[in-house]
């Protein structure tokens, strides 16, 4: 009896938490350069003496890698990213990741993101352009060039998140594992004039999230017949005294 009891409880914890980040998935999903939560859950198995009751963990989150949609702009500080790679911002709280490229040259020259951050090289150094300069081109390595010069170049990094990372609301994250500038672009590069849109799928997201919501009302009816089977049994007992 107390097994069913812990075995709800295990899923309502497991079920809340795929609720909020699939909740936090349909609110950015217009979100510029925003990459959808998912959570793999797994099956913890405990020996009561009786027989084994199957239980359900908290989940690990992870990051849907599938690539959003591109979106032209006709921009030229307009960047979008293919592939497995991320720019790099300097915020007020450290260095971030991110796939939002739409930015801005400040009246200093320096290229910075839509919330004033710098963006950076591939060193990790801000980046200096000409405000007052011609037409800015980017190609597909980063590199930046203002009337045919060369001035720097955006850095393209990689990262490894299966090892853990955090949201930084919605602009971006910041991984366990320090990220490194990629070498090779063969399979991610830059794009110059678009942005990438969110890849959440709103539709399938709004699907999820009623299944899930159900499961978890299912969960708590569960959880309240048992809570109502002991208060009887509690209650037999007591008058056979």
């Amino acid at each position: 009896m107390q097994g069913s009891l812990y075995v709800a409880l295990s899923s309502q914890i497991a079920l809340e938490r795929r609720l909020n980040t699939l909740a936090d998935n349909v609110a950015n999903s217009n979100t510029t350069g925003f990459r959808a939560t998912e959570i793999k859950f797994n099956e913890v198995l405990a020996n009561t003496g009786v027989a084994d009751v199957s239980f359900v963990d908290q989940g690990k989150e992870f990051l849907n890698t599938n690539n959003g949609g591109l979106r032209a702009t006709g921009n030229q500080l307009d960047f979008a990213l293919r592939g497995e790679a991320w720019f790099m911002i300097e915020t007020p709280t450290g260095e971030m990741l991110t796939r939002d490229g739409r930015f801005t040259i400040t009246q200093a020259g320096e290229l910075v993101n839509i919330n004033g951050y710098p963006v950076l090289d591939p060193g990790g150094a801000p980046i200096q352009l000409d405000p007052g300069g011609g037409t800015l081109k980017a190609g597909r390595d980063g590199g930046l060039t203002q009337d045919g010069v060369r001035l720097g170049a955006i850095g393209l990094f990689q990262a490894d998140l299966t090892q853990g990372y955090q949201r930084q609301a919605a602009l971006g994250v910041v991984p366990v594992i320090p990220p490194e500038p990629m070498i090779d672009t063969a399979s991610a590069g830059l794009l110059q004039g678009y942005v990438e849109d969110s890849n959440v799928n709103p539709v399938s997201e709004m699907s999820h999230l009623i299944m899930v919501t159900r499961a978890f009302e299912s969960a708590s009816a569960m959880t309240k017949a048992t809570e109502d089977t002991f208060k009887e049994a509690i209650r037999t007992l007591g008058s056979g005294n």
